[in-house]
């Protein structure tokens, strides 16, 4: 039979093992949110991908259990999903990092980017920014957004402004409305824009919309 002091020396190795395994898993695991919490901009992972709340709606019907009726959309794909969920049913609370980073330069099809707190440098592809890579131009500052290491998303200014390279010749004065054409920019990105708009002009673009918002002096 083993002596009592490595009888507890190997009780005190196993706690120790324990505590440590305890420890990794409540690191690990993500913490989880109750439905009656969704709120919207609350992120959270369903079917293997991250989901930003739109809408949420609490029902209480007359019989039967209460139910929190939601319109999710995907952080990865943009698309939009409705989707009920019980009262108090708790799912994964998507936990995102977001960093501020400044487009410095292109390399190939590859877009390098700094970290403006590191100074750091990382490659995206256009296909990891979106559809909004046509807006994207050096010196341009982003929010890239991580989940579990993986860029998900990242976030344009909400309007950028852009000169105008090529378009049909516009027709002078602002008060020349009632049509539009289109406009190539300087990314490469074209866009509908009034009449009097010409070649040289500064523009600006709302990313979300893809649309004309006005002339820039």
């Amino acid at each position: 039979m083993p002596p009592p002091t490595f009888l507890r020396f190997k009780s005190f190795c196993r706690k120790g093992y324990i505590a440590r395994l305890k420890l990794s898993l409540a690191i690990t695991q993500p913490a989880m949110i109750s439905s009656n919490d969704f709120r919207p901009g609350v992120t959270i992972e369903l079917d293997g991908e991250v989901w930003r709340v739109v809408e949420s709606l609490h029902v209480k019907p007359g019989k039967g259990s209460a139910f929190v009726r939601t319109t999710l959309k995907s952080a990865m794909t943009g698309k939009n999903l409705d989707r009920t969920f019980r009262a108090g049913e708790t799912m994964p609370q998507a936990v995102l990092e977001k960093s501020s980073m400044q487009h410095t330069y292109k390399d190939g099809d590859d877009y390098i980017f700094m970290d403006m707190q590191s100074y750091d440098e990382s490659t995206l592809t256009a296909a990891q920014i979106g559809s909004r890579v046509k807006y994207i131009k050096e010196g341009m500052e982003v929010n890239v957004v991580r989940w579990r290491e993986r860029v998900i998303d990242v976030e344009l200014p909400n309007a950028v402004v852009l000169e105008v390279v090529e378009t049909d010749p516009g027709l002078k004065g602002d008060t020349a409305t009632g049509g539009s054409k289109v406009a190539k920019l300087e990314t490469g990105a074209s866009i509908m824009v009034p009449l009097f708009v010409s070649v040289g002009d500064r523009v600006k673009i709302d990313t979300r919309e893809d649309t004309y918002l006005g002339r820039e002096n």
